[in-house]
């Protein structure tokens, strides 16, 4: 009796785990479906941090589903729904950041990195192009 109330219950927890990501259709026109799609693939977890809503069962993921599809079905645009997102957990949220001054450093450090990286290339093989060319083969 014992193994079998712990069965039950073993299942009931997977069973609840696997359901939570909701890979039902959240509209019946196809064009809301695409822009939900995309919408919550371009949102990231906040439990998970490596993984889009989209493909989370985290609980929190499922509420952030459940909240843009409420904002859709409201009429509000996708940047909208963005500010709403990023003013309740940060930019953080956003798998692309905003391009503003606090993100200003994720957007212009690589361009600065290979600029740089380039430079100091340049400087060194035209400082070695200067230098004389020792001949190691050649006997007296």
């Amino acid at each position: 009796m014992m193994n079998r109330l712990m069965l039950v219950l073993v299942s009931v927890l997977f069973a609840v785990s696997a359901s939570a990501i909701d890979s039902g259709k959240a509209f019946d026109d196809p064009a809301m479906q695409a822009r939900y799609d995309r919408l919550i693939a371009e949102v990231r977890c906040v439990t998970c941090q490596n993984q889009n809503i989209k493909d989370s069962n985290a609980f929190i993921a499922a509420d952030l589903r459940r909240e843009i599809r409420r904002l859709m079905g409201e009429g509000k645009s996708d940047t909208e729904i963005a500010d709403f997102l990023v003013t309740r957990y940060g930019d953080f949220v956003l798998y692309k950041p905003r391009y503003t001054g606090k993100t200003l450093a994720l957007w212009v450090a690589p361009f600065l990195l290979v600029l740089f990286g380039g430079f100091g290339i340049f400087r060194v093989v035209r400082h070695r192009m200067t230098l004389p060319i020792e001949d190691e083969g050649r006997t007296q």
